[in-house]
């Protein structure tokens, strides 16, 4: 595979532009460093016509966000017929969309919180359950637009209702699950480590703790018991075979140990698009099973096809 073009296509129109620049270059960097001839693409609307004069002979996916991890991107390649990583048009966009996501998650024996889909305009001076509970955007990224309503909060959150909201009007209103932040990532069959992610500014795993320098800490083989270790190895498999995802994903997880039994662990979503950047968490994932930042990438562009 050495030598081969790679097209890496980065940064791109959504809220996560940044992430994926920086997961971009990155990976880019690895990839040269393992003998590809790699052009660095940022994604824009004419990307279709930049690719179809290019023609790498695989375009690895860096892009995060809408239109990166929602199909569209995927959708193009397999029009084009450029081979390309993670996973197809279908799995993408079953994915981004978590509340249909959670239904065919559930449906695969995969436990997932109780919670009902609404548009952000009917969330009025009523709080839609019991507090406490979490409103998220159905198709976001990085915790963008997610509030989390605290037991005894007199009120829904008033930013659903604000013109400044930039998340789409389709939320996911969800039971809260208190405890700790697993996540534990998927790459082709092979079921990676289990981390666990303790935010350091705050009690809730947002955008500057996913990405800012210090923002968490991860601890990986995450210290909890083995068979809650395994189980959750058993579940990101099990809802990375359920959706359809190919190359590398990543489930999140919480998990209550203060519940009766062994605890409670509840699947948040699968990631089809995780994070590459220096902090990310499959990266040190890879590394945790023995794999470098370059062997992760190769493998990437190994496994990269269309009718994904």
């Amino acid at each position: 595979m050495g030598g081969k073009h790679v097209a890496v296509l980065m940064g791109g129109l959504s809220s996560e532009r940044p992430v994926s620049l920086s997961s971009g270059n990155a990976c880019a960097a690895a990839l040269e460093a393992e003998g590809f001839r790699v052009t660095r693409i940022d994604v824009g609307s004419d990307v279709a016509a930049v690719l179809a004069d290019l023609r790498p002979d695989v375009a690895f996916n860096a892009l995060h966000g809408p239109f990166g991890e929602d199909g569209t991107i995927q959708g193009i390649l397999e029009y084009l017929q450029i081979p390309y990583t993670h996973s197809g048009v279908l799995a993408s966009a079953l994915s981004m969309d978590k509340a249909r996501a959670k239904i065919v998650a559930a449906a695969a024996g995969v436990p997932v919180a109780a919670g009902l889909v609404l548009d952000r305009h009917e969330i009025g001076s009523a709080h839609p359950m019991e507090p406490p509970y979490v409103v998220k955007p159905v198709c976001e990224g990085s915790s963008f637009g997610v509030v989390i309503v605290r037991e005894g909060q007199s009120h829904p959150p008033q930013v659903l209702g604000s013109s400044d909201w930039r998340y789409g009007d389709r939320v996911l209103v969800e039971r809260y699950v208190a405890g700790r932040e697993l996540t534990c990532g998927v790459m082709g069959d092979t079921v990676l480590g289990v981390t666990e992610v303790v935010p350091l500014s705050g009690a809730f795993y947002d955008y500057d703790a996913k990405y800012a320098a210090g923002g968490s800490c991860h601890v990986i083989p995450a210290e909890i018991s083995p068979n809650i270790y395994q189980n959750v190895q058993t579940l990101a498999l099990k809802a990375h075979q359920a959706m359809g995802c190919r190359g590398v994903s990543r489930s999140d997880f919480r998990f209550n140990e203060q519940s009766a039994g062994d605890g409670e662990l509840v699947w948040l979503e699968v990631n089809t698009q995780p994070g590459m950047t220096p902090t990310s968490l499959v990266p040190e994932m890879a590394a945790h099973a023995g794999l470098s930042f370059g062997d992760l990438v190769r493998w990437m562009v190994e496994d990269a096809s269309c009718s994904r």
